[in-house]
């Protein structure tokens, strides 16, 4: 109990243990006296318990909310070291400088591209012209209601999320919110965007898709420019910039594809070592060591390195997502596209092709884009492409329809596997599957999509089916790649005369395919034997009028033709002609190739109006069958400028050469052979039509790819450098041999 003193400023509390019970009787006993202390607080000593208290937590409240202020006001500097970017930083100036309405501008790419380090250094630039400027980590939810209640804290506006929402929507003044690492693809930014018509937004993130809330006033951020990367690596280095440090760190950063992160990582490396010349030699040996270690002193806030920045964003990703990541990585990483899985999917089994069993691997990861009905889903594989995407891991190039991943990630995520060999392996297989099941005529996706992707595998060795490495040679030789191709015909050649004989039909087709790619690196009599071995063997096990052996007899007349003998190889053409009218038809591809290769022996042989008459007719049919764009059609195209060149109508020659060599360009690509060739020709148009300095231009740049794609004693190069030397062709000769029948042999 208690009680007050008559004055009033003392308080007596009684207490202590209570005394036994009374004896036992209807009522009951009394209890005991208590024996505990008493215990005389005055007034003025509770008063001033109570005031402590009071101070100690309006104290602890004060040092929250200025913490929380010091958070939502802090913005960090940009790195001292930052480099470059000025393209990106003018748009953004440009684009807040108007002030009636909300402005948000994204900045979105890699991790490690540098996308904080600009918003920043635009905010350092123009930090005059905010009232307010907030950082807010966007990395998750919580971070987000955090940066958002520190807000409301700072300006006395409540405590909560919403009230600091409340305060950006209520004041209208020109107040700047960066809501840094906004990377979760899961998190609705939406509901964290004031809903006003003021203020101003910078959104960081690895995610594409939040230009939703920026529209075009956005921009890609990726690899630096060349001279900009170099002064970051010096300076990160703390190596004085010459002529030679500007040479080796070209090198350096060329080598780290120019990535801001990564060169940050090489410099704080050579900072320590001082060993700038040999840092090449170092990360050709150790890349991912490097790229995996975090420097003991930085310039900047960034806590991830290179590579981690990337596992991080690769753990979000589901299984499926996360496979056609690392399968895409035994790709090369460029020109990626879908019809290369879908066009595997659609694998056909056939008896001297791999078991169901031997690719059931390939099978396996097809499978996560197969619907129901086990047909090729392009929904599901959208659903997978675009979760990588959302991560900036992959890229889309929705002109060309392929995906690209940066250098850096390629090699990053290929190193990241268990086992490379079983990728590699199961990459090959669908590579092999695909070539399998690809339009018959599709030459635009051999020739500019899968010979990269080839080149790689072939590289890298790969261990597929024999089936798929001749698939790869022939994809190699449509693509102009006629050395590469070579040598793996003369590897399966070997292999399949072991496994099935010399004459078996797949062995044949092998060697017919050789023969033809020896034609095209100008190996003419080797070209022939082989053709004559193969045309005998035919004719023995199929007979004089299949497919198969009229193929061949064109393939040897082309030799024959190449060898300088035109009237043998015009006498075979006709024959070969005669043939393929009564099996396959007057209109049929094969057919009509046949009369354009006629054509060329009447025009070797001087006959130059009869090879103009057939060649029109063969394009009138090619275009109506093939398509303007087919590279048959491109070819007759050439040959009849040949024509028009050999009758004194050169005007007619170019305009055909020019309309031709645009759809080469776009069909074929810049470098391939065939480009060059009519490059080559327009020259030669050219120098007829007196345009000396036009020709001589035109034809150093083929000289020059050509030495690179052919090599230097290749025919083609060396007839190049020979009319270089003089004023045009002589006339009356036709300036190009076409390799006819350059479809595989069957």
């Amino acid at each position: 109990m208690f009680s007050l003193d008559g004055d009033s400023r003392s308080l007596n509390i009684f207490g202590g243990q209570g005394g036994p019970g009374g004896p036992a009787h209807l009522q009951g006993g009394t209890g005991g006296i208590g024996q505990g202390p008493v215990v005389n607080i005055t007034t003025s000593q509770l008063i001033a318990h109570n005031l402590q208290a009071t101070v100690a937590t309006d104290q602890a409240s004060q040092l929250r909310n200025f913490r929380a202020s010091q958070t939502a006001s802090h913005c960090p500097p940009p790195s001292r070291i930052f480099c470059g970017r000025q393209e990106i930083l003018n748009k953004m100036h440009h684009f807040f400088s108007d002030t009636e309405i909300q402005h948000t501008y994204v900045l979105h790419g890699l991790g490690g591209a540098g996308k904080t380090q600009i918003s920043l250094k635009f905010i350092k630039e123009s930090s005059s012209r905010f009232s307010d400027i907030f950082f807010i980590d966007t990395s998750t939810i919580a971070t987000i209601d955090t940066g958002l209640k520190n807000i409301a804290v700072l300006k006395d506006f409540g405590d909560s999320p919403q009230d600091g929402l409340l305060w950006l929507t209520s004041k209208v003044e020109e107040w700047l919110l960066l809501f840094d690492n906004a990377d979760d693809p899961s998190i609705n930014l939406k509901d964290f965007i004031p809903q006003c018509n003021h203020g101003n937004i910078i959104i960081t993130s690895r995610n594409p898709g939040l230009r939703v809330y920026a529209g075009s006033n956005s921009s890609l951020v990726s690899d630096m420019e060349k001279e900009d990367a170099v002064a970051l690596l010096l300076k990160s280095a703390l190596q004085e910039a010459t002529s030679h440090t500007e040479q080796i760190a070209a090198e350096i950063v060329k080598l780290l594809h120019y990535l801001p992160l990564a060169i940050v990582q090489a410099g704080a490396s050579i900072s320590k070592s001082q060993d700038l010349d040999g840092y090449v030699p170092l990360y050709m040996k150790h890349q991912a060591r490097l790229l995996n270690e975090k420097p003991a002193q930085s310039y900047d806030q960034y806590a991830w390195t290179v590579y981690t920045t990337w596992q991080i964003s690769f753990d979000q990703l589901t299984l499926p997502a996360a496979m056609f990541l690392q399968y895409c990585s035994f790709l090369h990483y460029n020109g990626i596209s879908e019809e290369i899985f879908s066009h595997a999917s659609k694998y056909k089994f056939r008896s001297n092709g791999p078991s169901k069993e031997e690719l059931r691997e390939p099978r396996e990861f097809l499978s996560y884009f197969l619907g129901p009905d086990g047909e090729w889903d392009s929904l599901q594989f959208l659903d997978a492409t675009n979760e990588v995407q959302s991560y900036s891991l992959i890229s889309f190039d929705a002109e060309k329809k392929v995906f690209s991943i940066h250098p850096l990630v390629h090699s990053w995520s290929q190193g990241s596997v268990q086992n490379p060999k079983g990728y590699m392996s199961t990459m090959g297989s669908i590579l092999g599957m695909a070539l399998s099941e690809r339009p018959q005529w599709d030459m635009q996706l051999a020739s500019l999509l899968l010979c990269p992707h080839i080149e790689l595998a072939v590289k890298m060795d790969v261990d597929i089916a024999l089936v798929f490495r001749a698939q790869y040679a022939t994809i190699l030789r449509e693509g102009g790649r006629y050395k590469q191709a070579a040598r793996l015909q003369e590897e399966v050649l070997e292999k399949q005369t072991q496994l099935l004989g010399e004459n078996h039909p797949k062995t044949l087709q092998t060697m017919g395919n050789l023969a033809n790619s020896y034609l095209d690196l100008g190996e003419h009599q080797k070209a022939k034997e082989l053709n004559v071995l193969v045309l005998e063997k035919r004719k023995q096990l199929l007979g004089e009028d299949r497919p198969g052996t009229l193929h061949t007899m064109g393939n040897l007349a082309t030799s024959y033709s190449d060898l300088g003998k035109h009237q043998k190889a015009k006498e075979l053409r006709i024959l070969v002609l005669e043939k393929r009218k009564q099996v396959l038809g007057e209109n049929h591809p094969d057919t009509l190739s046949t009369m354009g290769s006629l054509a060329n022996s009447y025009s070797y042989l001087g006959e130059h109006q009869k090879a103009k008459e057939l060649r029109i007719l063969v394009l009138e049919k090619e275009r109506q069958l093939l398509g303007e764009n087919h590279s048959d059609t491109l070819q007759t195209m050439d040959n009849l400028a040949n024509s028009y060149s050999s009758l004194g109508e050169h005007q007619k020659a170019k305009e055909l050469e020019d309309i031709m060599l645009e759809k080469q360009k776009q069909v074929l690509g810049e470098n391939h052979p065939d480009t060059l060739s009519t490059m080559g020709n327009l020259a030669s148009s050219y120098s007829y039509l007196g345009e000396h300095q036009k020709a001589k231009e035109l034809r150093i740049l083929v000289l020059e790819k050509r030495k690179q794609l052919l090599g230097e004693n290749h025919p083609d190069t060396l007839k190049t450098e020979k009319l270089l030397g003089s004023t045009s062709p002589k006339p009356g000769k036709p300036r190009r041999i076409w390799a006819l029948f350059r479809r595989s042999a069957t």
